[in-house]
């Protein structure tokens, strides 16, 4: 099986998961709802794979809510 060496892929999550890594870390309390997060992901602050989203639903770029939410405290945005 040959490799995809040439290109870089992203990771993408799925919303339940962001759900999980927001609870997990406790980044924001209470967790945003789920149709908050779709909105979150409508309006780009998210930047997700397809816009509308695919047969697997909102897929979020990892690097892209890492980024967010190191923007929350001043950081990077």
């Amino acid at each position: 099986m040959k490799q995809m060496n040439d290109q870089k892929l992203r990771t993408k999550l799925k919303l339940s998961v962001v759900q999980r890594l927001l609870e997990k870390h406790r980044v924001i309390v209470p967790v945003p709802t789920r149709r908050t997060l779709v909105n979150m992901c409508e309006d780009g602050r998210f930047e997700t794979a397809a816009n509308p989203p695919g047969p697997m639903g909102w897929l979020v770029y990892e690097d892209s809510f890492w980024r967010w939410v190191r923007s929350l405290d001043g950081g990077e945005q």
